[in-house]
């Protein structure tokens, strides 16, 4: 039975999952989200990588932020947690909110991240999205907050596609009505005016570890443009597309998922390093 573990980290309460052994695989969920929603990555990776995946502040188990909140406040409770933990050099995999803090990592902290899984990203909705759009969203996102649990996912469209089968939104429901406004609503406020803010734009092109971007063909709030975009401006990614799946591909399509996480990470790392649960390794995913 795994056991959710905590450390306290500049006076704030991280909990996170640590799970497997092998080259370190840092987890960063989506806003509105937190380490649950990894769920099938832990199970499907575990066996080749050691997996950490935190709720960050404001999510699931750990502390609300402090007011004012934003990306670069998060990037350096990610880099002091990281210290805590005794994780030196990850691979960091994020999505959607997510990619943004490990972009925003990457400018604060360049020497951290070994190497980048960019899913359903975003250089930040000022980043990639038009002023008008980004307002919108705002808006959407902080109205969702005062709106009753059962209905809070209103302020955030197109997180799975229609194809999403009964049963992945019935188990993803209830941790996005966790993370909204009326449980979390330091954490759920800073971290949309952190994505409504953001821009990293100009970190792109310095980008100078191997990326890998991950898209669902049908994500309607990370749309192909954006990842085009992305995939044009730093020079070292690689671009993949999983048919047929919306913005939260990691959860719709998990097997094709881990499959293309598997084969980025297994590139970066000599082949002797790899295996010592030779059976496992061999495969390109348990599910």
């Amino acid at each position: 039975m795994r056991v959710m573990r905590e450390v306290l980290v500049d006076g704030l309460r991280i909990a996170y999952w640590d799970v497997g052994a092998g080259p370190p695989l840092l987890l960063l969920h989506g806003g509105m989200d937190d380490s649950r929603s990894w769920r099938w990555q832990v199970e499907g990776l575990s066996d080749e990588f050691r997996l950490l995946a935190w709720d960050a502040p404001g999510c699931g188990q750990s502390s609300e932020p402090p007011d004012g909140w934003r990306m670069p406040e998060y990037a350096d409770c990610l880099e002091a947690w990281l210290n805590a933990v005794g994780v030196e050099r990850p691979n960091l995999l994020g999505l959607s909110w997510g990619s943004t803090l490990a972009l925003e990592l990457y400018r604060r902290h360049p020497r951290v991240p070994r190497s980048l899984v960019l899913a359903s990203a975003y250089a930040g909705w000022a980043g990639s999205l038009p002023p008008e759009e980004v307002a919108a969203r705002l808006e959407s996102v902080l109205a969702a907050a005062d709106l009753p649990r059962e209905e809070c996912l209103k302020g955030w469209p197109g997180l799975l596609s229609r194809a999403a089968s009964p049963e992945l939104v019935e188990e993803l429901a209830p941790i996005w009505a966790d993370n909204a406004g009326s449980v979390h609503p330091a954490g759920y406020r800073a971290m949309a005016h952190s994505m409504a803010e953001a821009d990293l734009r100009d970190v792109l092109p310095r980008i100078n570890i191997p990326v890998l971007l991950i898209y669902g063909e049908l994500d309607q709030r990370s749309p192909l443009r954006i990842a085009e975009g992305l995939r044009d401006r730093i020079p070292s990614a690689q671009l993949v597309v999983i048919p047929g799946v919306g913005h939260v591909c990691n959860a719709e399509a998990p097997k094709e998922f881990n499959t293309h996480v598997r084969r980025f990470l297994r590139s970066l790392e000599p082949a002797h390093t790899l295996g010592a649960n030779s059976e496992g390794a061999r495969r390109d995913g348990p599910e």
